[in-house]
């Protein structure tokens, strides 16, 4: 049996594992079964909450000097993230409730390096890091740099960026309805990333406000992905030609979403985190 907590961020869903000492190994079939729906606790993602300096991870152990508690994250179908935007905010929200974590502003390390959280009015904000462009000179040239085609759907241009773990988005064109987006299926991409993507697809509401859809790699559709809300926003920024550090407003299914753009090619969300269960499962 091992202990675990459930939580979630705008009901981007985790089970949380303590192994503070690291002596727990998670395979694949252990993470599949633990997010099962059906059979398990079900849930977008597991993470293994360890100290840095435990991990197998040489370029993890190199972050416990600015981090102690590594966020060892799992997709759903037992594979190996870099990190995830939502996860990083029910993470912080473990530490605090734990006495591992203390004060209003903390980092924790991540595959995609060391991420610094701050306690704000909504939960918890997340400097995610740099990001950039996944070709910038196709992008500024063409404004996209691959084609995505949804199931049921025709290809659509999209625009690749890297947030520590990658993403296309689709501006939805007039005549193609976010909420009847088929995806039960993974897009398709061509050209097809070697690691797989995220995708989000999205639909402008207002200035500095934009609603989204996601299908995660590994995942497949959730009600949100906070990673995925920033490359939104920062695509529509990059479209409108306007690519200053305001504010962007970002609607998911699950809740609402503040992506901050920060000088020198970084961003930062900010979102709610919610525990809710706590337990024993025998993996």
């Amino acid at each position: 049996m091992t202990r675990f907590t459930k939580g979630h961020g705008t009901e981007n869903d985790f089970v949380l594992v303590p192994d503070l000492e690291g002596t727990l190994e998670l395979t694949p079939a252990q993470v599949q079964r633990i997010a099962d729906r059906h059979a398990g606790l079900g849930a977008d993602g597991v993470i293994r909450v360890v100290r840095a300096g435990l991990s197998t991870d040489e370029a993890v152990r190199a972050q416990s000097r600015e981090a102690e508690w590594f966020m060892d994250y799992r997709n759903a179908d037992g594979s190996l993230a870099e990190m995830c935007g939502n996860g990083t905010r029910v993470f912080a929200e473990y530490l605090r409730r734990e006495g591992l974590a203390f004060g209003s502003s903390f980092s924790i390390a991540t595959r995609a390096g060391v991420k610094t959280v701050r306690v704000v009015d909504e939960g918890y904000a997340v400097d995610l890091g740099p990001w950039r462009l996944g070709d910038e000179e196709g992008a500024r040239r063409d404004g996209f740099d691959v084609m995505v085609r949804p199931r049921h759907g025709k290809p659509v241009p999209a625009l690749t960026l890297d947030i520590g773990n990658p993403h296309a988005v689709v501006m939805l064109p007039e005549g193609i309805s976010l909420e009847n987006l088929d995806l039960g299926e993974a897009p398709e991409l061509h050209p097809e990333p070697a690691g797989g993507s995220n995708v989000e697809f999205v639909r402008a509401v207002g200035p500095g406000h934009i609603a989204m859809r996601v299908h995660e790699r590994g995942v497949g559709e959730t009600r949100s992905c906070g990673t995925g809300a920033a490359a939104a926003a920062l695509a529509t920024r990059f479209w409108s030609g306007v690519e200053d550090l305001s504010p962007w407003t970002v609607d998911v299914p699950g809740g609402r979403l503040t992506v901050t753009p920060l000088a020198g090619q970084r961003v930062e969300l900010a979102g709610p985190a919610v525990l809710v269960a706590d337990g024993d499962f025998p993996l």
